[in-house]
């Protein structure tokens, strides 16, 4: 057996026994000249598989492999010598045809002659039981070309036993398990194990996430007991969570294959390796085999400066609402990465008033060193001046996709230097809590700057240094959501005042469940039911929200149940409306509360047929599957009919993950005065005050006050303008992911996940008390734009997928309020108008040179306009219809 084996000419043992019985892993006979065949190839596709609609190259060889030397003291001690020849690179998708942008050009040409040399240069493997103990190359080669030598090597590494072990080859150390049958040896690499020095980040909300799964199998096939071919295949694909046409797939394949031996030359004598080395040519250079990082020319780009100019009108105020804006505003982010902290400043210094707040969102998104430091050294927190450009940093900062622990450090800093505005300073706290939750989310909550922002929120709330300070504190804890606060939280919401109280019991709703303990439940069993003292409508109310949101028990619901009829008009109709939206919508204390609804003391005609103007009412935006988005309204008035507490919700599900995509909370207090009418129990000493509360995407902004005081609240009514007033616009980068990866074949791929939304919140109010009628009008206009990307680079070639989807939709929520007659009369209307939803596909391959392939395909709908229910009377679900697509397609030259 053993004779047929050499006469056969294989160039690799396995399960040696037969032929060297303490052999663990590869090994070469002496004197023998291997002669291989060698292919790599990469696809790139939306996920679905098919060649035709792929993109990619094929790079195939011939490979000669040699034993140099072997030590005499072992023989799983080897040095071999790969060289690679006769380079080809083609079309790995064979429709192209007359469209290849191979066609008609020489190797020389397509790879490069310097990079075809270094390609053709020799290389040296040390392998000990299977295993690369080095790697040697020539010195100052192209990363790249030095990349694909080393995804060929890694090939040669592998052991005959099964078992699990780390490995360190060109994907860097990672976890392979080894699966050994009688006719191959099976290699499973752990892919999302591997360690190597790699950019990347992700966004930590799973809602707005990415999923990414990678794989690795290399076989090794053995026939009469030696390996003869090697096939490996590699894939990373990725979707977006939030919408899963977002989606594509790299697959890397590899496959070397034995062909024929003849007579090679003699093994080099000695037992040391350095010196035999050196024998074979002094200029060897032992190298990482590890895969190391390159970047391609970029030819014909624009500068920093150049793209600004040619996006810039896209920015400008009035074109925020399109998709074009949220277009140029992601490509901006990614260019700035790649830049200098000059150039941006630069930039910075020379835009106009009605350019820089757009500027400055897409400066904070880019999320650098670089892009930090220049928009600290442009804006000056001292200063009064440019308020609005403060304001819009430390926002973009609230939403950063991937905060790090330089950018809270600055902003503790920051807030114990001194301001020229309060109200920037305390959106630095507000915002220092955003922070601190989103470090911690990505297991950060031990970083020094944490720790430090910690203590200063608590030690905040416990010893403010004025009294006003309390409600910052509170805000940024709503943010931070630190369960050590919660002792806090429950000591402001029993004892705090009005406001204060409020305030910490709505922070107590955005904590997880299992955080609400039977303690904490306690006491806002106690504000519910005034055990203690008189409680404000809108505190009691939220306690009993929370109570009511986190597992109830059979006795809460029944005590709830029970004090319906006993309270105030308006609040009796609140808390009725809010335990038949619990049922209707079956939430998850509906079987508590439909067990305790059995008993006749707590389910009867008296209790439920109390009547008021308070609603609470949810329902369904959207629903699939795999998502859902759903809003809340709920509304609270006073005894008098004065609307005491308004609250929209809307929130977004994937899987069972959420996000709090917006809460706007309008508030109202002693306005009874106007009317002449009679304070509720414990509302007698309010002054006359209204605000707004607004929370998006998971971050507490701060608060607005409409006015306060009644000279304040009749100075504004009679002043005020019907022309809609920008309440809140700008850039936001929603969704942010990035990661280079190490293509096991030596490629380079970049994996990019971008989505941006611009926002143009207005509102108008108008009163009129001829017609003693007032309308409030709130119009919410975005665009929004989430892109894929995956791109596999030799450096001499690269292929690419983009998918993208785009809309433009607007939601109107009116409000008008009769009083002419008492009680008022009062219509509310929450509007989506049709929006069109667009998506594209662009795939393409190009040569370093710049000639280049591209395809395009694109399809349109329209997305119906609806009215939304808002309360249960009407609670038929807005229906979500879509126009027949539009389709178009195209692909060729560039």
């Amino acid at each position: 057996m053993i004779l047929l084996a050499v006469l056969f000419l294989c160039f690799i043992s396995s399960y040696s026994a037969s032929v060297r019985g303490h052999t663990t892993g590869l090994s070469l006979n002496n004197d023998r000249l291997y002669k291989l065949t060698y292919t790599t190839e990469v696809l790139v596709d939306g996920g679905k598989g098919k060649l035709q609609d792929s993109v990619g190259y094929r790079i195939s060889s011939s490979v000669d492999v040699v034993l140099l030397w072997r030590n005499p003291d072992g023989d799983d001690d080897q040095l071999i010598q790969i060289t690679i020849t006769d380079v080809n690179v083609q079309n790995v998708n064979p429709q192209r045809g007359e469209k290849s942008i191979f066609k008609g050009k020489s190797q020389p040409k397509i790879i490069g002659k310097e990079n075809l040399e270094a390609l053709k240069r020799p290389m040296l493997l040390h392998l000990i039981h299977g295993k690369v103990k080095e790697f040697y190359s020539y010195p100052n080669e192209p990363e790249a070309i030095e990349n694909l030598k080393r995804g060929l090597a890694s090939l040669f590494q592998m052991q005959l036993s099964s078992g699990t072990v780390n490995e360190e080859d060109i994907s860097g150390n990672c976890q392979v398990t080894y699966q050994a049958q009688q006719d191959k040896v099976v290699k499973i690499k752990a892919l999302d194990s591997c360690k190597i020095e790699r950019s990347g980040f992700t966004t930590a909300n799973q809602v707005l996430g990415v999923r990414v799964k990678a794989t690795s199998v290399t076989t090794y096939k053995i026939e009469d007991s030696f390996v003869t071919a090697v096939q490996a295949e590699e894939s990373h694909a990725f979707r977006l969570n939030f919408l899963q046409t977002i989606t594509g797939k790299i697959t890397s394949k590899q496959k070397l294959e034995l062909k024929t031996t003849e007579a090679g030359p003699r093994l080099i004598p000695g037992k040391q390796l350095a010196s035999v080395i050196k024998a074979v040519d002094a200029k060897y250079t032992a190298i990482p085999i590890v895969g190391q990082v390159f970047q391609s020319a970029c030819k014909g780009c624009l500068s920093l400066s150049e793209h600004w100019q040619s996006i810039r009108k896209q920015l400008e105020p009035d074109n925020l609402s399109s998709a074009d804006s949220v277009r140029s505003f992601l490509a901006f982010i990614q260019h700035l990465r790649t830049a200098k902290r000059e150039e941006i400043l630069q930039i910075l210094k020379a835009e106009k008033k009605e350019v820089l707040p757009q500027l400055v969102d897409a400066v904070t998104s880019a999320q650098t060193s670089d892009s930090l430091e220049a928009i600290l050294d442009f804006l000056d927190f001292k200063s009064d001046s440019s308020i609005i450009l403060q304001e819009r940093f430390l926002y973009a900062c609230g939403f950063a996709s991937h905060p790090d622990e330089d950018l809270l450090r600055t902003l503790v800093g920051k807030f114990k230097g001194s301001f020229g505005s309060n109200d920037i300073r305390e959106t630095v706290m507000i915002i220092i809590g955003a922070l601190v939750r989103k470090l911690c989310e990505n297991e950060g909550c031990k970083l020094k700057a944490v720790v430090e922002a910690k203590k200063l929120i608590l030690g905040g709330l416990e010893k403010p240094e004025k009294k006003e300070d309390t409600m910052m504190y509170l805000l940024a804890l709503k943010n931070a959501l630190l369960p050590e606060a919660i002792p806090l939280l429950l000591k402001f919401a029993e004892s705090g005042e009005g406001p204060i109280s409020h305030l910490a019991i709505t922070t107590l709703q955005r904590y997880d469940v299992p955080l609400i303990t039977q303690e904490v439940k306690k006491t806002l069993n106690r504000i519910y039911h005034q055990n203690r003292k008189v409680h404000e409508k809108t505190v009691r109310t939220a306690a009993a929200a929370v109570i009511l949101n986190s597992n109830p028990s059979y006795m809460e619901v029944k005590n709830i149940l029970l004090s319906i009829g006993e309270l105030p008009k308006e609040m009796n109709k609140y808390m009725l409306s809010v335990v038949q939206d619990i049922l209707r919508f079956e939430m998850p204390s509906s079987k508590v509360v439909r067990q305790v609804l059995k008993e006749m003391v707590a389910h009867n005609y008296d209790r439920f047929s109390k009547t008021g103007s308070s609603s609470a009412y949810t329902g369904y935006i959207e629903r699939s599957p795999h998502a859902s988005s759903t809003y809340s309204l709920d509304i609270l008035y006073s005894g008098s009919g004065i609307l005491r507490r308004s609250n929209l919700n809307i929130f977004q599900y994937v899987g069972k993950a959420h996000l709090h995509g917006s809460q706007v909370v309008l508030e109202a207090q002693g306005m009874e005065g106007l009317i002449a009418a009679t304070p509720d129990e414990g509302e007698e000493n309010l002054d006359s005050y209204a605000g707004m509360s607004p929370i998006l995407f998971d971050v507490q902004l701060r608060p607005v006050t409409f006015f306060n005081g009644y000279s304040d609240l009749m100075s504004k009514m009679l002043s005020a303008s019907s022309d809609p007033v920008s309440v809140v616009k700008g850039l936001i980068l929603l969704i942010d992911h990035s990661q280079e990866l190490q293509l096991q074949s030596g490629l380079k791929a970049n994996m990019e996940v971008q989505g941006g939304l611009a926002i143009d919140i207005s509102g108008a109010m108008e009163f009129s008390l001829w017609y003693r009628e007032s309308k409030t009008r709130v119009t919410n206009r975005v665009a929004v734009v989430l892109t894929g990307e995956l791109t596999v680079d030799s450096s001499f070639v690269k292929a690419g997928l983009e998918t993208r989807a785009e809309t433009e939709a607007g939601l109107e929520f009116i409000s008008t309020v009769q009083f002419s007659q008492y009680p008022f009369l009062i219509c509310m209307q929450m509007d989506k108008s049709e929006a069109p939803f667009r998506q594209s596909e662009t795939k393409y391959e190009r040569l370093s040179t710049g000639r280049g392939y591209v395809s395009r395909r694109s399809k349109e709908r329209l997305l119906a306009g609806c009215e939304f229910p808002l309360h249960q009377e009407n609670s038929e679900m807005c229906k979500v219809v879509f126009a027949p697509p539009a389709e178009s397609s195209s692909s060729g030259w560039f």
